[in-house]
């Protein structure tokens, strides 16, 4: 979502706040913007687009001074981008200036109530009616956190909030609720900020806000609030990862970069939980006595972290004969699900900050499930809350569409069903051993997978005009598939479907006509037969298929126009490897078509809003 900065010390504030929103475009936005206050009060700079127009702005311009400032990237959802919406937003009088990322769902009725009493609004957004309430505040009780805990007293929704006040000019103010927000600490002046990456150059501590807390920072210290005014004690946290590990080290892009690190990244989730020939997830209260006693699992995430969550379902059900529910976050909230204290509620989200993703983890905890969180960013707000976590250990993972965080959310899902398998006493020794032997074979393998992308390369030449592509599978293929078909749209913009190849004769396959691209994962020997049917149906009617499948496998004459192999593993891990192909072929349809595979239009990184 939206990228939100802010900076007080002893520099001029512009271009830090600049180059901290520079290190958050990979979150998505149409807009930007910074505000400064110096003794001349606040100077704004906003613009619609990309975060070049605001700096070729500055530059004709020259930039505000003043070394205090906020600025904001924008993804919208109220109002459309333009420089009036862009943020920051000052109040009708000019006192107060807000960032925000979240929404405001009762923005109507404030504005209403503020319209009434002759505040003048200027865009259409929901954020707006922030700064216009809390510079009323502010006035009538001239003290910034009694001024803030009152506004937020008044909102409904989700919210991060970065304010500078001319009221308060050795001030900078922070609030969470629902969206992520971090402080960052330095003997340089302090930060806020949406994501760590910002603040990396800076500094490597931080405090996490947590839920409802207030952050008033000064130049040489922070005080944290509860959001009823209380003062609050915080923990520093440590950020171990680097600066090189968010920047793109050579590669074009991040997510090129990215689709390269998978197999130091499955090193890193698997090493430390495989010893001595047993998987080890005591780190997250995983024991086998605990395992053994789970009588259902649920199964709840959004986009990528959904498909790799459906892979874990039939892993489970098939290793450990536990019945698993799969449902995306956004549904399972609102449909009153049946919950009992003995599930396991496992959510899945690379951020930890999924706004839909959270919702159903608090909801789960309200009925008495125990939550266990799989997750990339340690620290995290599901992370926190979740009563066992996994971390993915994927490093951090910048582009907007997700690579190495999927590898990793189906490793972490693979150990518990192996580990809740055995404690049950549904897997014999030699069978436990085979899967591990085969786990800690998944690097070398993802490797040569990279070896050469020489056919994506092709491929995507071949195809990246298509009007429609096509995804099939059957079984783990289909949930492959489900991801493969995802990562071609978000980023290249083809129309791409995919579904179970059994289903084509009921509807699908009236669109299927000459020329057609069709991709067919086929790694699942049960029931290749049935998908080499499937692919000749598609083929009659004049479609081109391309086969992922096993190097060593029997893709029988005529079922392919095209073939991209991978190593030969145990079919319940191949969607691990079968999705690489795919994910390289996606970014070159993406290339080809002359669009940033980092910066898909419309999307954001970490969705925090629902």
């Amino acid at each position: 979502m939206c990228g939100i900065v802010g900076y007080i010390g002893p520099e001029g504030a512009a271009p830090i706040l600049m180059d901290e929103l520079s290190r958050l475009e990979y979150r998505g936005y149409d807009s930007a913007g910074i505000v400064t206050l110096d003794g001349d009060g606040l100077h704004l700079v906003k613009t619609r687009g990309k975060l070049q127009v605001l700096r070729d702005r500055l530059a004709r311009d020259g930039e505000p001074k003043g070394n205090l400032g906020i600025g904001h990237t924008r993804w919208a959802t109220h109002g459309a981008p333009s420089d009036v919406n862009a943020h920051p937003h000052l109040d009708d009088q000019g006192r107060v200036a807000v960032v925000h990322n979240g929404i405001i769902e009762n923005y109507q009725s404030l504005r209403r109530e503020l319209e009434k009493e002759g505040c003048v609004f200027r865009s259409q957004t929901d954020s707006e009616v922030v700064s216009q309430l809390l510079a009323r505040r502010l006035e009538k009780c001239g003290d910034l956190l009694e001024a803030l805990t009152s506004t937020m007293g008044r909102l409904r929704g989700a919210y991060a909030l970065g304010v500078v006040a001319k009221a308060c000019p050795g001030t900078l103010a922070a609030a969470r609720k629902g969206s992520p927000l971090v402080v960052g600490l330095s003997d340089h002046g302090n930060y806020i900020a949406s994501d760590i990456p910002a603040l990396l150059p800076y500094t490597r501590k931080v405090y996490l806000l947590d839920e409802g807390e207030i952050a008033l920072v000064y130049a040489d210290h922070v005080e944290v609030y509860s959001e009823w005014g209380e003062p609050v004690e915080k923990k520093v946290y440590e950020v171990t990862w680097s600066v090189d590990a968010a920047e793109r080290g050579g590669y074009k892009h991040f997510m090129l970069k990215e689709i390269f690190e998978q197999p130091r990244a499955i090193r890193d989730t698997l090493n430390p939980r495989l010893r001595d020939g047993r998987i080890h997830l005591e780190e997250a209260g995983l024991t086998d006595e605990y395992l053994a006693q789970v009588k259902r699992v649920v199964l709840i995430a959004c986009g990528t972290a959904s498909h790799a969550s459906l892979v874990g379902r039939a892993a489970i059900e098939q290793l450990a004969r536990v019945p698993v529910e799969w449902d995306v976050a956004s549904e399972f909230r609102y449909r009153d699900p049946i919950l009992s204290p003995d599930d396991l509620l496992v959510v899945v989200s690379q951020s930890g900050e999924t706004a839909d993703t959270l919702a159903a983890l608090r909801l789960a905890k309200e009925n008495g499930c125990k939550v266990l969180a799989i997750t990339n960013v340690v620290g995290s707000t599901i992370a926190r809350e979740a009563d066992r976590v996994l971390y993915t250990w994927a490093g951090p993972e910048i582009a907007v569409a997700s690579t190495k965080a999927y590898l990793t959310q189906l490793l972490c899902l693979y150990l518990v069903a192996i580990e809740m398998a055995s404690a049950k006493g549904r897997l014999d020794a030699a069978t436990y051993d085979r899967y591990i032997r085969e786990l800690q074979t998944l690097s070398d393998k993802a490797q040569t997978v990279l070896t050469s992308t020489t056919a994506e390369q092709e491929l995507a030449k071949r195809f990246c005009h298509s009007r429609d592509i096509f995804f099939i599978g059957r079984g783990l293929d289909y949930a492959a598939a489900m991801e493969a078909s995802l990562k071609l749209k978000e980023i290249s913009y083809i129309h791409s479907e995919a579904m179970a190849s059994g289903e084509l004769k009921h509807g699908t396959i009236a669109l299927i006509e000459d020329g057609v691209p069709v991709v067919a994962l086929s790694t699942q020997g049960a029931v290749a037969e049935k998908l080499h049917s499937n692919i000749r149906a598609v083929k009659a009617r004049g479609a081109v298929v391309v086969c992922i499948a096993y190097g060593d496998s029997s893709v029988e004459d005529g079922v392919a126009d095209y073939v991209l192999y991978i190593p030969r593993t145990d079919d319940l891990f191949a969607p691990l490897l079968s999705i690489i192909p795919a994910q390289l072929f996606a970014y070159y349809c993406a290339i080809e078509r002359g669009y940033d595979p980092d910066k898909p239009r419309n999307l954001a990184k970490s969705v925090t809003v629902e």
